[in-house]
């Protein structure tokens, strides 16, 4: 187990893509395989902010509205006739709205900061049910075609739910790529620096304000890029989208899987989407049957489903191999047993 544990950590690209190519026939419909794409990229932009920048957003469902809303606007009434081009727009969208919340609430820290977000979000969902003959109000926005994927030389239909699986599953595997990038860079190291001590950063010589906010908008980015899949995916964007249950369900997706994990947001969107499936069959009060798992994961496993295996498989590791040998990345230790500085995302991580 702790072999496969650390061909996971040395390949994570491969392993995700090797996973999510036979989830569909692993889950009992593919609907569900493809919300828990969307969901889990959701989660892993809340986590870029909150689990390695250490920043708690109760607005998130802002950027993932707007990345809805800027896809679903342009391909329904703008008629734009490429989906490369709605994605472009929902995603430009998104990253705009990031930018300027993002500056705006940044100027306080703590829980200010996290309540400054969900008033933004809060904004954004009033403003988007007033404005009812743009949005569609409490309809929703209706009218999004499925538009084929245009390729040099070719083009793919997404008519097939198993076809429009594979296309989200292609940007989303190139997301997760981008991330893995980001963490594995100089940039990722400040990143987690910043959360463990910003102050300790910033007397280092770090702008730390100007690093939170490209945090802030590379996490806007990622929560849009779900919205607009999402819109493409249901052909409809729900005024929920913006409202503070979607930002409260990225949390809990978050905390579920692992905060400051790199596959703990997919394992926590799986796991809450699953638990959804399932209890929403037996009764209407599922939501406090998950809030009450949600309140013993809080208490007893902080650290959350990823999180602990991890941690478990680490303590295996340094059991087995208390001198020497190799970390459970697979690199080399030095002679004196310490893992190397630069670890990856899960070996570093705290929630």
């Amino acid at each position: 187990m702790v072999r496969i544990a650390g061909w996971v950590a040395q390949h994570p690209i491969l392993w995700f893509f090797a996973f999510f190519i036979v989830f569909p026939f692993l889950v009992p419909y593919y609907a569900l395989a493809t919300q828990v794409l969307i969901y889990g990229l959701y989660a892993l932009g809340f986590n870029l902010l909150y689990g390695y920048t250490g920043l708690l957003s109760f607005g998130h469902a802002a950027y993932f509205g707007l990345g809805a809303y800027g896809t679903g606007l342009a391909l329904a009434r703008l008629k734009v006739t490429s989906l490369w081009g709605g994605l472009a727009i929902g995603l430009l969208t998104a990253g705009v709205g990031a930018a300027i919340i993002g500056f705006l609430c940044l100027r306080r820290r703590g829980i200010y900061f996290a309540l400054l977000t969900l008033a933004f979000a809060q904004l954004l969902y009033f403003i988007g049910f007033q404005l009812a003959h743009v949005t569609g109000g409490d309809d929703g926005l209706r009218g999004i075609p499925t538009l084929p994927v245009a390729l040099p030389g070719l083009t793919i239909p997404l008519d097939s739910p198993l076809a429009l699986y594979y296309f989200i599953l292609a940007l989303v595997g190139l997301a997760v790529l981008g991330l893995n990038r980001i963490l594995e860079s100089p940039f990722g190291a400040v990143l987690q620096a910043i959360r463990e001590n910003s102050d300790r950063t910033s007397a280092c010589g770090y702008d730390v304000n100007w690093i939170k906010h490209l945090s802030f908008v590379f996490s806007g980015l990622f929560a849009g890029l779900a919205g607009s899949l999402s819109a493409i995916y249901l052909r409809i964007v729900p005024i929920e989208n913006l409202y503070w249950t979607t930002s409260g369900q990225v949390v809990m997706m978050t905390l579920l899987g692992g905060a400051g994990t790199f596959f703990g947001p997919f394992v926590g969107a799986a796991a809450f989407l699953v638990l959804e499936d399932i209890l929403s069959v037996f009764t209407e009060s599922w939501q406090l049957i998950i809030g009450l798992i949600f309140m013993g994961f809080v208490l007893f496993l902080p650290k959350g489903i990823w999180g602990t295996l991890v941690e478990h498989l680490l303590v295996r590791q340094t059991t087995v191999e208390p001198d020497g040998g190799s970390d459970w990345k697979g690199r080399p230790r030095s002679p004196n047993g310490d893992v190397p500085v630069r670890s990856s995302p899960e070996a570093s991580a705290r929630p």
